[in-house]
């Protein structure tokens, strides 16, 4: 593989220009694809085979034209105070907004809140249910304007009026603090190459990369039916591994130069050698997050693939364009100061080459060890010291994980200044949180002999259980065989309680089977969030298990060793629990949640511990494969155990620090955002990489290596031959490159700086 991506890299260094054209190329078609393309989004949740997917399927083939899955929106109208929504003066202003709302061309029905008897007892709050034909993606921007603007009419008469509902989603608004997270990525580049070219050089890749992948994403959401954070979280992944890839290479490009190469070739070094290792670690980020469709959600399916294929073209691009573009910088690579030093070195002048060089990245003589070595030497003194205390201290911060709660945001979730959060209070105010959430129940009755008797039958076994406070009349289809009651909790939709009523629901179904021959199948948003829930959870150990695996085998065939492999998908383990662990802190406990931004605290959203599992899978791997690869090229080239985990840090250290405080600043930025999703992965995700780079990979690793010693790099002879060798170092590209060489002498790093 180092062969090819050498020759690769050359490619894309001589020609330069076509690259450089055919990636800009690629961005513009993905931009007017973006442009041209529909701009509604779907957040709509599905899970094939579970009940209340049957049931909203049953509802489709018994009450055709029904749009059991469309849109709905519910408008909540509340008196000034003193007055009524009764009152003759409000009534007509309400009346006034549904004969509004119903002459809508995608409306299907509109509950009048008079003849429905959707006024509250104290008569303060009113609402009426708007149903749709099309599905919230399928809304154009004409009906929700009308939709908006009939709120406004309403408050212009004097009345409070608030909108919820999927009708009106609220689309991911970015923050400044993304910006800010950018930015100080560029402040760290500048601080590790100690030039503005070699700086700029991945962002702008990333940036380029980032668009090309969300553009393409917008441009087939439409088609694809895509939620609003797909895009979000595919910027947030890619933004992180295309500066850090790029990172990489340029730092191996520097190191190749100060050794005398010449720019083509040294281009083609830095793909063959740093380029052999991102393609293996996009290659786990790619891997995790395709292997989120075992799980069997569509909408998890559909975003870890297109985050997936994010990463995919960070690779490509670090591969092909940052070798052009460094074609195209030249020297420039280099500051001013460590050009002329450059230059006198390799002229004979070395003397007066080393003060210069102090941010050049070239190599000079080192008046004392750099801090990674320094780091290094420290925990080999200390080993069970340093393991100990980073093993408790992230044990203690995953205490909290053991109060995990999952569940899928609602209204009750939005930012309190939203207008769907504001419906929901009001809604709550007026007829408790259980109508902010009522379940529908289905009746089949086609295998019964009396279908109007079985659903009584339902609804009075029902109207006993704890914790309904209303049960409305069956309405039944027009060949009398299939009907529908909506069940009112006494408690919110995501509340445990409800999750327990749903239970209990389909508990009784089989008795109610056996006793009318009507099938119940209990659906609604409600139902379908917590059966989504559900379906995460069981899967959450299982692919746990998978990546913990796949990590073990990939490594085992990087590394040549068992226990390597094994320490570092334990680190993983422990990294990903005690992000958690922080996540429910703040999320669901509510520590630091005013800090944060958090306004609303509840259960962790479903889906992120498994897509954060993926994620965070893939860029251990960057760093494991980064940092630990040094140590076994010089452990194989004759080194001691301790010196060649001393001989890693000195090489590694610090590029994997400035690679982990990018992505934790990338991330970090997110938090800013308006969605719960996104500000929630942001925060797991740059805790997850704090926590696995700088406690896991910086201590945990070199203090087990020290007390492994050798048997750290222990593999069966049958073994050994069985694996294939993916020369992720490079040795066989430099014994090609360089015949004469003594094969005692040390390989080139894999990364330097």
């Amino acid at each position: 593989m180092a062969t090819f991506l050498y020759k690769l890299g050359r490619f894309a260094f001589r020609r330069r220009r076509f690259v450089a054209l055919f990636w800009v190329a690629l961005l513009a078609i993905a931009g007017v694809g973006a442009a041209t393309a529909s701009t509604s989004t779907s957040n709509s949740f599905s899970i094939p085979g579970t009940e209340a997917q049957k049931a909203f399927d049953l509802l489709e083939q018994r009450f055709p034209g029904a749009s059991a899955d469309g849109a709905s929106a519910r408008v909540v109208f509340k008196a000034p105070d003193g007055e009524k929504m009764t009152d003759p003066d409000n009534k007509a202003a309400v009346e006034k907004v549904v004969g509004e709302l119903k002459s809508g061309s995608q409306v299907a029905s509109v509950v009048d809140p008079y003849r429905g008897k959707s006024v509250s007892k104290d008569g303060a709050i009113a609402y009426t249910q708007v149903s749709y034909k099309v599905s919230s993606m399928e809304l154009t921007d004409k009906t929700r304007e009308e939709l908006t603007d009939s709120g406004k009419d309403g408050r212009d008469d004097g009345l409070t009026v608030e909108i919820g509902g999927d009708a009106l989603q609220v689309m991911p608004e970015t923050g400044a603090t993304e910006i800010i997270g950018i930015a100080i990525s560029a402040v760290v580049l500048v601080i590790t190459f100690g030039s503005l070219i070699a700086a700029g050089l991945p962002l702008l890749t990333a940036l380029i990369g980032v668009g090309i992948g969300i553009s393409s994403i917008a441009a087939l959401a439409s088609v694809l039916d895509l939620s609003s954070t797909t895009s979000t979280l595919a910027m947030m992944i890619g933004l992180a591994v295309g500066i850090d890839y790029a990172l990489f290479i340029v730092s191996r490009y520097r190191a190749e130069l100060t050794e005398g190469r010449e720019r083509e070739d040294a281009a083609g070094r830095a793909v063959g050698t740093a380029g052999s290792a991102v393609v293996f670690a996009g290659l786990t980020v790619v891997i995790a997050l395709a292997g989120l469709a075992v799980v069997n959600i569509p909408m998890l399916t559909k975003m870890g693939l297109a985050a997936a294929g994010t990463v995919a073209i960070a690779v490509l691009i670090a591969l092909t364009l940052i070798p052009a573009l460094l074609g195209f910088a030249g020297k420039r690579v280099f500051g001013r100061k460590a050009r002329e030093a450059l230059a006198a070195t390799h002229s004979g002048a070395s003397g007066s080459a080393e003060g210069d060089a102090e941010h050049s990245g070239a190599p000079k003589p080192e008046s004392k060890p750099n801090m990674g070595t320094r780091w290094a030497r420290f925990v080999l003194r200390r080993p069970v010291a340093v393991l100990v205390t980073a093993v408790v201290g992230l044990g203690v911060i995953a205490i909290p994980v053991s109060s995990l709660e999952l569940g899928l945001p609602d209204d009750g979730s939005q930012p309190v200044s939203t207008t769907q959060r504001k419906a929901y209070d009001l809604t709550s105010e007026g007829f408790g949180p259980g109508f902010n959430g009522p379940l529908m129940l289905v009746v089949d009755a086609k295998g019964s002999d009396n279908p109007k008797k079985a659903a009584e039958r339902v609804s009075k076994v029902v109207s006993g259980l704890d914790d309904v406070t209303t049960v409305t009349p069956a309405a039944f289809n027009k060949a009398g065989n299939t009907a529908t009651i909506t069940v009112v909790p006494s408690s919110k939709p995501s509340g445990l309680e409800t999750e327990d009523l749903v239970g209990e629901i389909r508990g009784k179904a089989d008795t109610i089977a056996s006793d009318t021959g009507a099938k119940v199948l209990v659906s609604g948003t409600t139902a379908m969030n917590i059966d989504v829930s559900q379906k995460l959870n069981d899967a959450l150990l299982p692919y746990l298990a998978l990546v913990v695996g796949l990590a073990f085998l990939l490594l085992m065939v990087v590394f040549r060793s068992v226990l390597v492999p094994l320490k570092a998908a334990l680190g993983f383990l422990l990294s990903v629990v005690a992000a958690l662990g922080a996540v429910v802190a703040v999320f669901q406990w509510g520590w630091l949640s005013g800090l944060l931004g958090v306004e609303q605290t509840g259960p962790i959203m479903s889906m992120m511990p498994i897509f954060m599992i993926g994620v965070v899978f893939g860029l251990a791997m960057d760093y494991e494969v980064f940092l630990v690869t040094r140590m076994r090229e010089a452990y194989v080239h004759g080194e001691r155990p301790g010196q060649a985990v001393v001989t890693g840090f000195k090489h590694g250290a610090r590029v994997v620090s400035a690679a982990a405080v990018i992505m934790i600043s990338v991330f970090a930025g997110f938090i800013g955002s308006s969605e719960s999703m996104i500000k929630m992965m942001g925060f797991g995700l740059a805790i997850a990489v704090f926590f696995d780079a700088f406690v896991v990979r910086m201590a945990i690793v070199p203090a087990v290596l020290a007390l492994l010693g050798k048997a750290a790099w222990w593999l069966p002879r049958w073994l050994d031959k069985a694996l294939p060798n993916v020369d992720v170092e490079g040795e066989q590209l430099r014994k090609q490159l360089e015949p004469g060489a003594d094969a005692s002498e040390p390989a080139s790093e894999l990364v330097r700086v």
